[in-house]
Formats: C-alpha cells, structure tokens, sequence
C-alpha cells in the first residue's frame, strides 16, 4: 500500500495520481514493486528490502547516498496484543521528502498524521521524520509504563501478601508458578521495547551529525530531545530488566521454599511413623514364648508404646520449630 501525503492535508492512495513537488511523505506499507517502483521514480531515492532494513549491523541501519540519509529500525508491531513482535521500518530523508518503508500497521503513524494536520510547521519532509522519531519514543515510553504498573502488581502478589492466610502447598506452588510465567512475558515484552529502542538511539544523532542546512535549529532541537528522552527511557528500561530478574530470582525461591516445606512435612511423618512401626513389628512377631503374651495389661501396654513412640518424636520435632 502507498500512502501520499502534501501538504495540503489530503491523501492520495493511488500510484497513478498526479504528483507534485508539493509531496512531503511518501508511506509504504508491505509495498509491491509496481509501489517500489514509483516511489523511487518520483522521489529519486532507493528503497531498500525487507531483508536489507532487517540488518542488525550500524553501517546498514544509518548510510548516507549523496544528500539522502538511509536509517533503519526495529519498531513494536501489535504491540497491544499478546503477540507483539518487531518489524522492520525504513526511514529515507531528503531535503523536500520523507520516505517510510514498513511492513506492518502502527498507531504511532496514524499519530503523526494527526499532528501534522494541526501543525503547519511540520509540513515537511523534516518535520514530519522529527514528528515520526517523537511518537515511536512516546509510543515506547508508554509499553515501558504499562510494563513497569504489570511488574508491580506481579511484586505486590508475591511479596505483600498475607502470610496467615497460607494456602495448600500445591495451590501455592500452581499460584507461584502462573506468577512465574507473568513475569517471563514481560521479561519478554520488554527485550521486544529494548531492541526497538536501541535501534531509534542511532537515528537521531547521526542525521544530526551530518549537518544538513535543511534540518533547522527547531528541528535539531526537537531531534536532540528525542535523544535524551531515549537515554532516558534506555535506564528506565535497565531498571525494569533488573526488576524482572529480580522478581525471578524471589519467586524461584518461594518455590524452593513451598518444596522444601512439602519435604519436610513428608520427612517429619515418616520418621515419627518408623517408632511405632518397629514397636508394632516386635510386638507382632510370633513366638512361642513372650513375657507380655502373659500379661493382663499387654494389650493396652503395646498400644500406650506405639502411641508415646509416634507422640514423642512429635513434640520434639515441635520444640525444635520444625513444625
């Protein structure tokens, strides 16, 4: 899909329509190559592939053809879905247009065109890559927010419940364990918002660093700020990560504790039952001859012996705090 836009607020969805030197932004989205095609006609710059804008490496993220700056990043799309994933996204800047080449649907460009509706001066090729950069980092700063209130309800359920209300060991551990996988896909979420942010880092100040006379001191300042606010949101992100891991780490220990409880309730009945056990093997062997075979008493007398022989270890194990 091509999407054109002047500036003159109007869209043109069509290849064939008569363009002008008014044009600022030129929108590809999954394009075909009759789309490809025209825009590298009309434009004079080269669209590069899916394959090329995936590159990790900084030499084919940010190039530089003549007076056109080439950058490239990894931007969030379905981010508002469970199944967020990065998607490649191109951006071609030249002194009287901007190119975008994106292969998924993204809010934050639906943004940008709302912005330059109202802004008169952002309507150019320049304006609209500051206005771009601006709303992926606000789009960013706000997973980051959502990600931050998620790990700390997850933090609030493990660390502030009620510890008299204790729950079966096996609820507990099923409950720990959901917690566990909470957290994962936020860890999760968050390498996607990292990835995306360190690929946005580069963009601004390297077309800063070129110099260019057609970025005005407006836009250099707004394109600085978009850096700081990325620096920013890079150590927020940090310590977000470091939460995760942290949370990982407390709740793999809550789990080995619920174990070892079950453990050792399983240890303290087994080693109160051997008493009475043996106590009932000896008074259950059949000999000829046993003193307490004569007994009046040596019935109740075997069972007080089996009871005394589970209930002392018992309280032992109490006075100890074991139980």
């Amino acid at each position: 899909m091509l999407r054109v836009y002047r500036d003159t607020g109007s869209f043109l969805t069509s290849a064939s329509s008569d363009l002008h030197g008014e044009i600022i932004w030129m929108d590809l989205v999954n394009p075909t190559n009759e789309e490809t095609s025209f825009v590298e006609s009309r434009a004079h710059v080269r669209i590069p592939s899916k394959e090329a804008l995936s590159e990790i490496e900084s030499s084919s993220r940010l190039m530089v053809e003549g007076r056109t700056i080439y950058v490239s990043a990894p931007v969030v799309a379905q981010g508002d879905t469970a199944d967020a994933f990065l998607s490649p996204l191109g951006l071609i800047l030249t002194k009287d247009v901007l190119v975008t080449v994106r292969f998924e649907e993204a809010s934050a460009f639906d943004s940008v065109v709302e912005q330059v509706r109202r802004d008169d001066t952002l309507r150019s090729g320049t304006g609209v890559f500051t206005a771009l950069l601006e709303a992926l980092v606000d789009r960013g700063a706000d997973v980051l927010e959502r990600l931050g209130g998620d790990l700390d309800k997850v933090s609030r359920m493990v660390f502030r419940g009620d510890p008299s209300k204790r729950q079966h060991t096996v609820r507990s551990n099923a409950a720990l364990r959901r917690v566990l996988s909470r957290v994962g896909v936020t860890g999760d979420r968050l390498a996607i918002a990292r990835d995306a942010l360190l690929g946005l880092s580069r963009i601004a100040p390297f077309a800063l660093s070129l110099d260019h006379q057609w970025i005005v001191p407006e836009f250099e300042a707004r394109l600085n700020a978009v850096s700081k606010d990325i620096a920013s949101l890079n150590d927020f992100e940090g310590h977000l990560s470091n939460k995760v891991q942290f949370l990982l780490d407390a709740i793999l220990g809550f789990i080995t504790i619920e174990q070892n409880d079950l453990f050792k309730v399983l240890t303290i009945v087994s080693v109160v039952g051997i008493p009475p056990t043996v106590v009932a093997g000896i008074y259950g062997m059949n000999f000829k001859f046993m003193p307490e075979l004569a007994w009046e008493w040596g019935y109740p007398f075997g069972l007080a012996l089996i009871m005394l022989s589970g209930i002392i270890p018992f309280l032992w194990f109490k006075w100890r705090g074991w139980i």
